[in-house]
């Protein structure tokens, strides 16, 4: 048993633990591309979630690890067979039942690890902090913790270069040949400020893609997603021992 891990206790061991942060990992369900599990972002989310809190643990950090959240906000997606979408308003309704937990419980810290870009947070965090001020509340986003640059030729969006790496990595047994993925091209829109940044629209996945990717995947390899994990899940260790450490009512300098 992993004690940062709640799903591997049991009450023995969890009713004289105590935690100073809980860590909600929250992927998705979703196709990826032809080659990925349509569990990718799920299986990254228990990884990154997993190994950082180790490395936490072992530096002093009292995490918990709570279940993963399988499904994530594919509204863009509805018309992708079996891409379970949970709405935002029903992702609010599951926090609110997990932080009133928390809080009730004495654990006034919560990371949720994203791992699914379509995931925002930002909204329900504001408005679970005016109902439960005790709490501290905040997201991450682990795929945006280091810069794929330095790891990857090719940018991953979705089930490209970056992805398929983890997955050949964490579960190559999941993967199917790289010679049966689509090339993950991607159409833009042609809206000038929505492709500069400044402006924002939901896409609707498959008049962009052909294949559900974005990014090409044909450049992974194991032996980079080894190395991008390492550093991922380092850095976001130092983030979880970081918000173990820090006095919730003391954030600012």
């Amino acid at each position: 048993m992993r004690p940062y891990i709640l799903a591997e206790n049991n009450w023995k061991i969890i009713k004289d633990s105590s935690f100073d942060v809980a860590v909600l990992p929250w992927g998705a369900c979703e196709a990826h591309n032809y080659h990925l599990p349509y569990g990718t972002d799920i299986i990254e989310a228990d990884y990154v979630a997993a190994e950082a809190a180790r490395i936490a643990w072992e530096n002093g950090a009292k995490v918990i690890v709570l279940p993963a959240i399988p499904f994530g906000v594919n509204t863009g997606q509805f018309d992708v067979k079996l891409d379970i979408n949970m709405n935002p308003s029903t992702q609010l309704l599951v926090l609110r039942d997990v932080v009133e937990v928390l809080n009730r419980q004495g654990i006034f810290k919560l990371i949720i690890l994203n791992s699914h870009g379509g995931n925002d947070f930002k909204t329900m965090i504001r408005e679970l902090g005016l109902q439960f001020p005790s709490m501290f509340l905040c997201q991450c986003n682990w795929f945006q913790a280091v810069d794929q640059k330095d790891f990857f030729e090719n940018k991953d969006d979705h089930a490209g270069e970056m992805e398929t790496s983890v997955i050949l990595h964490l579960k190559p047994e999941l993967v199917r040949p790289l010679s049966e993925a689509g090339d993950g091209a991607a159409k833009k829109f042609k809206i000038t400020a929505i492709r500069e940044g400044w402006a924002w629209a939901e896409r609707k996945w498959m008049k962009v893609t052909k294949d559900t990717g974005v990014g090409d995947p044909r450049k992974a390899s194991a032996e980079k997603g080894e190395k991008y994990f390492k550093a991922v899940t380092t850095k976001v260790a130092s983030f979880f021992l970081e918000v173990a450490s820090t006095d919730k009512d003391n954030l600012y300098a």
